[in-house]
């Protein structure tokens, strides 16, 4: 019997791309660009539908959703705000005729934001985030849009500071056996959590242990009894029990209690700095992140030897897998969506990198290889795997 494809959707700087093996991960193939070129911050697929969405935009293009009901193949675009070839094209016929510009009826949201920066699934809800930091919500498909306004209206919203990227919601999580039940990240404002479907919101940062905050001089480190609100990205374990991990600007974090309060297990581990952190399909206690040296230091692996770091209990320790990736003169960034995992046995583990390079493990992260290189920036890696 063949074995069942994976495929990764990778969101670039220039499109969305799709990374497919259908030899039970052994060779790959790269397809695209997709997308017209744009800036695709965050590309996911259903695997029960088969359906695959892209989000992203720009300044540029305005911001909108790509869809592909054929696993990636061909798309359309739901454009939800303009952008400023909206404008030049509007005043200049010549140029509307060049770019394939017709006037048509101002999408939904207008100005409201400038770009999807994170799209996620809840029991047959596709979410979208933005920046600034939104929740949309769409119960078609993504053919119509509606913004969950609840978060943005916040009491803390004013006191809200954008992160590095702009004030952006990067990572939207569900729980599969809450359908009300969701988690949002946001830089730099940290985890919000609803329990009633999004009516409401709960900003949980606090800490378990309030002297984890000691010795952190770091502007973005844990202080007042909180964990620093520049959450990088977030990851819900497998099971019943509410356990969460998040890679946070200062440190790696877990919660066992939905977000309600963290504990500091980054000791072990290079450096506090870093983007991504991935959960084991099946095993709670198995996580992998990928440590940078540092915000200022030049974001790239310590010594410039990549590794990713795996813990097998929950971050109480931490090992560093080396095997395959490259050990000198080692200079990429991996960014806050650009590490993925499948739900194989034993599980695949995938990163992208700045520098365009799929690094591929099928195994756990005891070994890896580059399957794709060349690429653009790659911004985000999802696994795609059909029904």
């Amino acid at each position: 019997m063949s074995a069942q494809p994976v495929h990764l959707l990778l969101g670039t700087t220039k499109g969305a791309f799709v990374v497919s093996s259908e030899d039970a991960r052994r060779d790959w193939r790269v397809r695209g660009p997709f997308c017209d070129g744009w800036t695709i911050n965050h590309a996911i697929g259903d695997p029960d539908s088969g359906m695959v969405w892209a989000g992203g935009g720009g300044e540029w293009t305005g911001a909108g959703i790509w869809r592909s009901g054929d696993g990636g193949h061909n798309w359309e675009l739901v454009r939800l705000t303009t952008g400023t070839m909206d404008a030049w094209a509007a005043d200049d016929p010549d140029f509307a005729q060049m770019i394939g510009w017709s006037e048509t009826e101002s999408p939904p949201m207008a100005d409201a934001f400038q770009q999807i920066w994170s799209l996620g699934l809840a029991n047959g809800r596709l979410l979208a985030g933005t920046k600034p930091a939104r929740l949309l919500e769409s119960a078609d498909a993504g053919e119509t849009w509606h913004e969950r306004e609840a978060l943005r209206n916040h009491p803390s919203a004013d006191t809200w500071s954008p992160g590095g990227a702009g004030l952006v919601l990067h990572t939207i999580v569900a729980d599969p056996s809450d359908s009300q039940a969701l988690w949002v990240g946001i830089s730099a404002a940290g985890v919000f959590a609803t329990e009633d479907g999004g009516a409401s919101w709960e900003r949980r940062n606090r800490l378990s242990n309030t002297s984890s905050c000691g010795g952190h001089d770091h502007p973005a480190g844990p202080r007042d009894g909180e964990t620093g609100h520049c959450v990088h990205n977030l990851v819900r374990a497998p099971g019943a029990a509410a356990r969460l991990y998040q890679q946070n600007h200062h440190g790696v974090w877990r919660s066992s209690d939905g977000g309600r309060s963290w504990d500091d297990v980054t000791d072990g581990l290079p450096s506090t700095f870093g983007f991504p952190i991935r959960v084991h399909p099946r095993d709670p206690g198995t996580i992998w992140t990928l440590p940078l040296n540092g915000d200022m230091q030049g974001r790239f692996p310590p010594d410039a030897a990549a590794a990713v770091w795996r813990s097998r209990d929950a971050g109480e320790t931490w090992d560093a897998c080396r095997t395959g990736l490259p050990q000198e003169a080692c200079f990429f960034t991996v960014l806050r969506q650009g590490m993925a995992v499948d739900t194989r046995d034993p599980a695949g583990v995938y990163f992208g990198t700045n520098s365009g390079s799929v690094f591929a493990s099928a195994d756990e992260g005891d070994t890896w290889s580059e399957i794709a290189r060349h690429l653009p920036t790659i911004l985000s890696v999802e696994v795609f795997e059909p029904a």
